[in-house]
């Protein structure tokens, strides 16, 4: 097996790992130490999975026929998917104005959301699936992907305008070259969450699953995809031919984000702040469910690694924690 295959299965704080070697895929789920937002560790390791993606696709220029087809994004947070940027970082740096390092996070957030969009700029198709809140930053990154699956019980906004902001990370971007550019105002300045159903008859959702059933939407998009996956890829290369997203433009949206976000008054901190401790809440909370794996299996909360499996079904990295109930892995 290429080793270059193997380097992307590295250990991870904040990011889970699985191979899925029926349909060529890699769930990369969201594994947060804390909160279920982007820490800056969180962000730092999804660019490292990234690149580790595109550095196998370099050594395998003269393979028709790659281990990957496809990426997808999904939680390991039971009903959560993200809650977006890391607030309490946020109020900090506001507080303390400090434009760099603002601007250096916003930048981060836009370098992992721009290459999803565009599926890193090799033949696959990335995937989210929400089956849980996706708001702010968390619904930008489903935006990114090629295709959005998302469950019936599953809801997302961008609630950024209740504490006078909006979301400079790639949100009006990539809803307007989905729905337009006056829903995506409408979506954005409303601060409302929506639900899934109703973002799917808006066209923002790709596909809609049966509550609870979302891994099985998934894989039954691959399959359907995969048939005719010379063709729908052709189709993506044209879609981003005719809209195609600019670096530059979420760049420079950042921009205005950063001096948005600086001019911020206290009133505005106050309510960051305690949006940063519902967040806490909600994750005590969460303490006492499971986490997400394949097919619905359960572990409790705690540091997951995900079994790596080649082509031929061979476990080649392994569940690593101690557990008094072996079951739970089956």
């Amino acid at each position: 097996m290429n080793c270059e295959f193997l380097k992307i299965f590295r250990d991870y704080q904040e990011v889970s790992l699985r191979y899925d070697p029926r349909h060529r895929a890699i769930w990369c789920y969201y594994n947060p130490a804390s909160r279920p937002c982007f820490s800056l560790t969180m962000l730092k390791e999804l660019r490292q999975f990234q690149q580790s993606i595109i550095e196998y696709f370099d050594s395998e220029k003269n393979n028709p026929d790659p281990l990957i087809r496809y990426q997808i994004l999904h939680s390991q947070v039971s009903g959560i998917f993200n809650l977006g940027g890391d607030l309490a970082l946020f109020s900090q740096l506001i507080r303390e104005k400090k434009r760099h390092e603002l601007f250096d996070y916003a930048r981060q957030c836009i370098d992992v959301c721009y290459l999803n969009s565009v599926n890193l700029h090799l033949p696959i198709t990335t995937i989210s699936l929400v089956e849980g809140m996706a708001l702010g930053g968390g619904f930008e990154s489903a935006l990114s992907s090629n295709i959005l699956i998302a469950t019936e019980n599953a809801e997302m906004g961008f609630p950024e305008i209740r504490f006078n902001l909006f979301p400079g990370m790639g949100a009006f971007s990539l809803l307007a070259r989905t729905c337009g550019m006056h829903t995506a105002e409408k979506l954005i300045a409303s601060g409302e969450t929506y639900s899934a159903r109703k973002l799917y008859e808006m066209g923002i959702v790709h596909y809609l699953g049966e509550r609870g059933r979302g891994v099985e939407s998934v894989e039954k998009f691959m399959r359907q995809h995969v048939q005719l996956g010379n063709g729908h890829r052709a189709m993506q290369q044209v879609r981003q031919r005719c809209h195609p997203l600019d670096y530059q433009e979420l760049l420079d949206i950042t921009k205005i984000w950063v001096d948005a976000a600086l001019r911020l008054e206290d009133k505005d901190l106050r309510l960051i702040d305690r949006l940063v401790k519902a967040q806490s809440a909600k994750m005590i909370q969460q303490k006492e469910t499971h986490l997400r794996t394949k097919q619905d299996r359960r572990f409790f909360s705690g540091a997951a690694a995900f079994p790596l499996a080649d082509w031929s079904g061979k476990t080649i990295l392994h569940e690593r924690r101690k557990t008094p109930d072996r079951r739970l892995f089956h």
